[in-house]
């Protein structure tokens, strides 16, 4: 194993499934010379060429539209969104035809592309470029969405992503692109699956449910509270859709009491379509409410103090177990 960033597994993944298939390519805004807004393009264009490397224009339609049609034809595009917020504009190709072809047609058509989108608050981009829209995605039958929290994840994620033969939207948060971890030496060949999630953390008192960067907060709120005698267990979701609902209710089975984590606003999300889930297959087994950690509801704001206002933090996850879970449960 080598320890590094989750930009570079990123693009080690991408690499390596160029070199794998001659039918993947990429293409988006600034990728090619320029190696893309966050870096993790350096160096293919000087490899592969522009043929296998497009810049486009600034036009989120056109990009997706190009990624979908030359999939319809047989080719695997990763298609890279500038941002997530900018994937608004395309929203009709990947909603209306990346998502439908495959059933519409009848199963004649496949779909192998994949979106890729950076987003996420924490990094001062104010309201327009700062939001995640994965439930938005997860909403639509026919999409993938996945969120990797871990190098070893982004590399074996994107690569399974990649060769799957449906469109998956998938999510990078900014602020974990410098974040390091493990992955296997070069050459050596692994894939992680699509609709696993993982247990980061294990744990007997409460079970905290999250995915992204909102998976290190997590566990550092497990840590302060293991401190004071509460063994809280970590689930990485990995995936949004589909969901590993086995994972979870096998953990609420294990601590019956659950907080579901989540950067993203309140209402109509993916963590209350989480907890709705929990309640709808595990509900015998929970021995108290079903706490919600979230960011506030309210457009990023730029100024720096107040966007970290606005996310949600450790001592908010600390809080919402605290309200779940009595004190002699602590005190044992």
């Amino acid at each position: 194993m080598r320890v590094i960033t989750f930009r570079d597994a990123l693009r080690e993944a991408i690499r390596e499934e160029m070199l794998r298939d001659q039918r993947v390519y990429i293409l988006g805004e600034d990728i090619a010379g320029y190696g893309g807004t966050y870096s993790v393009t350096r160096g293919l264009f000087e490899e592969f060429g522009e043929k296998r490397v497009r810049d486009t224009p600034l036009a989120e339609e056109v990009i997706a539209g190009t990624a979908i049609g030359s999939a319809l034809v047989g080719l695997r595009p990763i298609c890279e969104i500038m941002t997530m917020n900018f994937s608004l504009l395309a929203s009709d190709q990947i909603v209306n035809s990346a998502a439908k072809f495959h059933y519409m047609f009848g199963g004649q058509t496949r779909m192998p592309v994949v979106f890729r989108m950076p987003g996420g608050g924490g990094a001062q981009r104010g309201a327009q470029h700062s939001q995640f829209f994965e439930s938005w995605y997860a909403h639509i039958p026919g999409l993938k969405v996945v969120m990797p929290a871990t190098p070893y994840d982004a590399k074996g994620m994107l690569k399974a992503a990649v060769r799957d033969d449906d469109p998956v939207v998938f999510v990078e948060h900014e602020l974990l692109y410098n974040v390091k971890g493990e992955v296997p030496d070069e050459g050596v060949e692994y894939t992680v699956p699509l609709n696993r999630g993982e247990i980061r953390r294990q744990g007997r008192d409460v079970t905290l449910v999250t995915f992204s960067r909102m998976v290190h907060i997590c566990l550092q709120a497990a840590e302060e509270l293991a401190k004071e005698g509460i063994e809280a267990e970590v689930l990485d979701l990995r995936s949004i859709r589909p969901v590993d609902l086995d994972l979870i209710t096998g953990s609420v089975r294990k601590t019956n009491r659950v907080v579901v984590a989540e950067e993203g606003w309140k209402y109509y999300g993916t963590g209350q379509t989480i907890a709705a889930l929990i309640y709808e297959h595990a509900f015998d087994y929970l021995d108290a409410p079903i706490g919600h950690v979230t960011g506030k509801d309210v457009p990023m704001p730029y100024s720096k103090p107040l966007e970290q206002a606005a996310l949600p933090a450790r001592g908010d996850v600390i809080a919402a177990v605290k309200a779940i879970v009595p004190a002699s449960v602590a005190a044992r």
